[in-house]
């Protein structure tokens, strides 16, 4: 803000008269004060020019007024923001079975959807638990695996009614992959009370269980928007956030196989999917790594698998360093050796997804989604494959 030094008949505006042009400026001397004529004179000659007095002292209010207008909002939307680092967004939060603010643990457990947990041990078998995620029309829920595996866990799910008649708190017991295995008012979960509220935006699921040491493997879902549990089966819909590379793989190596007479098209091409698909790739084993880590999940063989696929990977990017000329005697040697590891990839690739989904217990229903784009893909291929021998 503007600082304004005041000294006896003499007001200074430090920094805001210095972006005025130079000519709007009297000459003054800091720690002296001017006579009144002198004052008068400076005011007459800046009147002369077109600049009231007046309109400087109005310029400068504006922007004091301007200035304090425009911190307020953000300095309250700083202090309301939740994280882990500010409790700003607790404060006035009521209809919660406990004080939000004796939680002492707090952990940012799903990043890319800002899901805060906030957890404390109230009592030697009582534990608080408090998560915090964007309301966004659909259901939250935090669940407890014994071995860091979906199927098995006792999930709590919470939301919001849509039509403001308050939110519901429900235990469900994850028993299987298919919708009708998750069963609500079930569970290993002693809940001795929850409640959830909406608040700025965003939705606060407190619970309180009963444990000596909860499960430290938690999980994590977000409804689809618009689709809320309702009466009389309070049945949920499948959680959304999920992504596969494989694909990527596969139309790029169709794409490589039967497109070569466009080149350079077909070159370029090919390096983008495939470059695209290693990207994926190697963020999606460095997410499963730091999963495994926070969850504490025994999936050794999907690891493994997916390490695996990452090096065949490396070794596809590499080997465009050391790819001979086409009019070379190596080149047939080479492009064996890039046909095979980019076939074996995309078999152990396809493989590991559906392993993935399996581990994940999403049921048939991802099993059928990513079967019938495989699918087209390999209808796609064959139907290619025809037409190119055909024209040989």
């Amino acid at each position: 803000l503007p600082q304004i030094v005041y000294i006896p008949k003499l007001i200074i505006y430090q920094e805001t008269l210095l972006h005025l042009p130079h000519y709007l400026l009297p000459p003054f001397h800091p720690f002296k004060t001017t006579p009144p004529l002198a004052r008068k004179e400076v005011r007459k000659k800046m009147e002369r020019r077109g600049v009231p007095i007046s309109s400087i002292i109005i310029f400068i209010l504006c922007l004091l007024l301007s200035s304090s207008a425009t911190t307020v909002p953000v300095a309250a939307q700083s202090q309301n923001a939740d994280s882990c680092s500010s409790n700003g967004a607790l404060v006035g939060l009521s209809g919660l079975p406990f004080d939000p603010s004796s939680l002492r643990q707090c952990l940012s457990a799903w990043t890319s959807r800002n899901y805060i947990l906030r957890y404390s041990q109230a009592s030697s078998n009582v534990w608080n638990f408090l998560l915090s995620a964007p309301d966004v029309n659909s259901y939250v829920a935090v669940g407890f695996s014994p071995d860091g595996q979906m199927v098995g866990s006792s999930a709590v799910v919470g939301w919001n009614a849509a039509d403001g008649s308050g939110g519901q708190v429900k235990q469900y017991y994850l028993g299987g992959q298919t919708p009708g295995q998750v069963v609500p008012d079930q569970g290993n979960l002693v809940i001795a009370t929850s409640a959830i509220v909406s608040q700025q935006s965003r939705l606060f699921m407190a619970f309180q269980l009963n444990a000596s040491q909860p499960s430290d493997t938690v999980l994590y879902s977000l409804g689809p928007a618009g689709t809320l549990p309702a009466a009389p089966g309070y049945a949920l819909t499948e959680h959304r956030d999920k992504v596969a590379t494989t694909l990527n793989y596969v139309t790029g190596a169709i794409g490589a196989r039967y497109f070569k007479h466009m080149d350079p098209v077909w070159f370029y091409g090919h390096v983008l999917v495939q470059g695209s698909a290693f990207i994926m790739g190697t963020v999606g084993v460095i997410a499963g790594l730091v999963l495994e880590g926070n969850l504490s999940a025994n999936v050794s063989t999907h690891k493994g698998l997916g390490i695996f696929i990452l090096v065949l990977g490396c070794l596809q990017v590499m080997a465009i360093l050391i790819r001979p000329e086409k009019s070379s005697k190596y080149r047939s040697y080479w492009n064996l050796y890039h046909y095979a590891v980019g076939r074996i990839l995309i078999a152990f690739a396809v493989g590991n997804v559906f392993y993935g989904i399996h581990l994940g217990g999403e049921g048939s229903g991802w099993n059928g989604g990513y079967g019938v784009a495989l699918a087209v893909l390999f209808v796609i291929a064959i139907t290619l494959e025809l037409r190119m021998r055909l024209k040989e």
